[in-house]
């Protein structure tokens, strides 16, 4: 995992704005249930009234209010209205107040709300004529609550009712004997009998009053529509920036990712391109090939997950605690014991369900290879008749495949009911202990409503995580597999500047190649595949290689380009050991012809220029004539554009080589290298071929593997190998006087009488 924040780490700066981002999308999240529970209690179980202090009064209210207040507080209160006095006789609060002085009028105001209220309460359910109210409205205070007797009142009061009970109460103040400060500890002592529960409920009954208010001014509703017109406004803005965040959120992550996998790709493909041949059989070329698609895609998809999911999740899940935690609901408990279960069934699942994501990648790498074998070895397949027998193969790697992934998806499908069951559960406990809270006058609908809402934020960040774990074992496993091949050095590298300063600076190179005592063994080898191999190739010269099968040639001929390095000796071109040169340097000098011929898609023409951008048409077309592929080439509707497919699967082998060969030439090299080059060509174009090729080749180096004795006949050197060691070098002539294995070769290809006839010509050619 390690490496996949290393990834991300080299996009920091845009990880960090998402991540901002995510916090402002999360504020936003975390922000809605509030404002669902203030648009359910306030906006409509309290009429839209959010304080005890109404923003318009009416003289008679305010007046009842301020003889249930201290002197002190009632002038106060008559200072913060008394100045804005409007034509209906309605009162308004000043604007100016600061939160301090509307703080204290919202306590002085609280209890005479409650007591006026409640007065109105017992005018509503008094019977008619039954006479004044008088002072038992505060001593029967308690009585008078819902949760303080079962025979509540069932009539709501009105704002005639509340009329009525601010007159009586101005009565009161004409009766001989009234004292203000005894009705006040009248009703202090009403107040201080009762419990929280009682006072909490009496608490909301100060915002009743105000709905009462606003109802005598004729503006309930009013103010009712507004106030839920800018909560839902504000609710409505915060969704949009949500979605905006979200949506922003996604474009970066995105681009991220596919910025990640393009320079993955683009790394991963420089390395393999710097691989010497020992590097790509140690990895094989299936697995390098699902290293640089599959595994990099799961590494990009995942890079997506964690800055759009991981991110998110915790700040989601973390913010959706606290505000429960700080909430004064008295359930915070539920979502304590929902965490711990989720977390215990995280860590379970995760736990069965990771080693096998680290399986799952190397039988994804056995069923790339199976299936390359079958697809690349088709008509051998098919002409022995093994059709069943690798459709048998391929079933079991695929069943092998098939029974990780099942029982991986089981993992993750199993966790989607427990993750239900959890969810659900909660809301069931909510329900029950928020409705007993409901009862008891301690939680109103709408902060139930916010609680549920954030206990399933919380439930949803869980599942988030879980789903994203279920992926990241094996994007783990995937990135593994990539540093892997970006941490495996090549064996073969260019030199450092000051060794590589005198091939550098050469200009003229004439094309010399001399093994020095050259031995290697392959990596891992018991023993020398060549052993103490020299000779001199020289510009106008043809050098072939001959031998029997796996004895070394191809090997031999693959040292030059450094395809592998000697482990023993050197080899010079031009008295520069090839180690010196940078590799560019050295390719430069050669046409490689491999011994199966290499076509790229695309056309005729762009595989003849595959050497250089220096090549040019008049090259192409030479070339071709001297590989004795211009007859197919023009009988072609399309001529040197016609196309060719990939692996240059639409030309038979003939062409596939002789095209090969063509390429090489049109680059104009000092130093042909032909590696069995001439296999697939029957003998009469293999005879013009090589005449046209000599006389292309009158002044750089010929150096040519053959398995036949009539491509290396006229060779001015030929080497002979055995085992990996040299065992033969001269002319045709020389090696079947002095070379038992030559002879052998010979013998085993020729008639008497034909090597009676070449060893005369080419005694002849000698002298």
């Amino acid at each position: 995992m390690t490496k996949i924040f290393k990834q991300l780490a080299r996009h920091w700066a845009v990880c960090l704005v998402v991540v901002a981002l995510l916090f402002v999308q999360a504020y936003c999240d975390l922000s809605l249930p509030d404002y669902t529970s203030r648009i359910v209690d306030t906006g409509i179980q309290q009429g839209g009234v959010e304080s005890p202090l109404p923003r318009t009064i009416r003289q008679s209210t305010l007046d009842a209010l301020c003889m249930l207040m201290s002197q002190e507080d009632a002038a106060q209160l008559q200072d913060a209205y008394q100045y804005y006095l409007q034509d209906d006789g309605v009162l308004q609060l000043r604007s100016d107040l600061t939160d301090t002085q509307r703080t204290e009028l919202e306590n002085a105001i609280t209890t005479p709300d409650i007591a006026l209220y409640l007065a109105a309460v017992q005018v509503a359910n008094t019977p008619a004529g039954s006479g004044a109210m008088g002072m038992t409205s505060l001593s029967g205070m308690e009585a008078s609550t819902p949760a303080a007797d079962s025979k509540t009142p069932t009539v709501a009061p009105t704002a005639a009712d509340l009329d009525t009970a601010a007159a009586q109460f101005a009565a009161m103040t004409q009766m001989p004997g009234f004292d203000r400060d005894a009705l006040r500890q009248q009703l202090a002592g009403a107040i201080s009998g009762m419990d929280d529960s009682m006072l909490d409920n009496l608490k909301s009954q100060s915002l009743l009053l105000v709905q009462l208010e606003y109802e005598g001014q004729g503006v309930a509703q009013q103010v009712q529509m507004g106030y839920l017109f800018r909560v839902g406004g504000q609710m409505l803005g915060l969704t949009l920036l949500m979605v905006a965040v979200a949506v922003a959120v996604g474009f970066l992550a995105s681009r991220v990712s596919a910025a990640i996998g393009r320079d993955l790709r683009r790394e991963t493909f420089s390395a393999v391109i710097g691989f010497s041949n020992a590097e790509i059989e140690n990895f094989s070329t299936a697995s390098l090939i699902t290293r640089t698609t599959n595994d990099i895609q799961q590494v990009q998809f995942v890079c997506v997950m964690l800055l759009r999911m991981v991110a998110y999740a915790p700040i989601l899940g973390i913010g959706g605690v606290l505000h429960v935690v700080n909430s004064s609901t008295g359930l915070s408990w539920i979502v304590l014991l929902d965490v711990a279960l989720l977390l215990v069934l995280l860590l379970f699942l995760m736990s069965i369900a990771m080693p096998k994501f680290k399986v799952m990648q190397k039988l994804v790498d056995r069923l790339n290879l199976v299936s390359r074998e079958i697809l690349t070895g088709i008509m051998p397949v098919r002409a022995f008749s093994r059709e069943k027998f690798e459709e048998e193969r391929f079933d079991k790697a695929n069943r092998e495949l098939l029974g990780t992934q099942l029982f991986t998806n089981r993992a993750m499908v199993a966790m989607m009911p427990f993750m239900t069951l959890i969810m659900n559960g909660t809301s069931l406990l909510i329900v029950w202990f928020g409705g007993k809270a409901m009862d008891a006058g301690t939680m109103q609908v709408g902060e139930m409503i916010a609680f549920i809402t954030y206990t399933m934020q919380i439930v949803m960040s869980f599942l988030m995580l879980a789903m994203v774990a279920v992926m990241l074992p094996r994007a783990g496993v995937a990135a593994d597999r990539i540093d892997e091949v970006l941490r495996t050095k090549a064996t073969i590298h260019d030199p450092d500047p000051a060794a590589a300063k005198a091939a550098q600076e050469r200009q003229n190179w004439q094309g010399v190649v001399e093994f020095k005592d050259v031995s290697f063994r392959f990596p891992g080898a018991d023993s020398d595949a060549l052993e103490h191999i020299s000779f001199t190739a020289k510009p106008g010269e043809t050098t072939a290689i001959i031998g029997s099968t796996g004895c070394g040639k191809s090997t031999l001929l693959n040292l030059i380009p450094r395809f592998y390095d000697v482990t023993g000796g050197s080899i010079t071109v031009d008295g520069v050991d090839v180690r010196d040169m940078p590799q560019a340097q050295l390719h430069d000098l050669l046409g490689y012809v491999p011994q199966k011929g290499v076509l790229f898609s695309g056309t005729i023409d762009s595989n003849l220029k595959f050497g250089g951008e220096q090549i040019s048409d008049a090259d192409v077309k030479n070339a071709a004539a001297i590989a004795q592929a211009t007859d197919f080439i023009e009988a072609k509707p399309e001529g040197y554009q016609s196309p060719i497919a990939q692996g240059g699967s639409n030309v038979s082998g003939g062409q596939k080589q002789r095209l090969s060969i063509a390429r090489a030439i049109a680059k104009h090299p000092r130093i042909y290298l032909f590696d069995d080059s001439f296999s697939a060509l029957d003998y009469k174009t293999d005879v013009a071929l090589r005449r046209a090729l000599k006389a292309q080749t009158d002044n750089a180096t010929v150096i040519l593997v053959a398995q036949r004795i009539s491509t290396v006949l006229h060779a001015n050197q030929i080497l002979v190998l055995d085992e990996g060691r040299l065992v033969g070098k001269g002319t045709h002539a020389q090696l079947m006087v002095s070379c038992p294995e030559y002879q052998e070769i010979a013998r085993s290809q020729l008639s008497q009488k034909e090597l009676a006839l070449d060893t005369l010509n080419t005694g002849k050619e000698g002298e």
